[in-house]
């Protein structure tokens, strides 16, 4: 089955410690109902850094910083959309990227 990638931009919609908890209590929901599909939770990440091909380095993280990845396996682009469409992340300016896995040998 293809694999994809999840590359989380933005933020959630999260003004309160309470709207954290409520967060994270979603998340959690949504990352066990992709059960089996989900092969690596991945992780959240913090402020980045992008280097540039000219070797220099923006420091603000480019135009749309990454704040995360998750990889899923699903039938095909459409199913793994329909998965993320109910990912609590997509609350506030949090957008999803989805990428199918080109399967290359490395």
């Amino acid at each position: 089955m293809p694999k994809f990638v999840l590359a989380y931009h933005g933020k959630p919609d999260v003004n309160s410690p309470e709207d954290g908890a409520k967060m994270m209590a979603d998340w959690k929901a949504w990352m066990a109902g992709l059960g089996a599909a989900a092969i690596d939770p991945g992780l959240a990440v913090g402020p980045s850094k992008t280097v540039l091909s000219n070797g220099s380095v923006a420091e603000d993280g480019g135009t749309n910083p990454l704040s995360g990845y998750t990889v899923i396996e699903a039938a095909d682009m459409d199913a793994a959309i329909k998965m993320v469409r109910g990912c609590p992340h997509l609350s506030g300016s949090g957008t999803i990227e989805v990428a199918q896995d080109l399967e290359l040998e490395m």
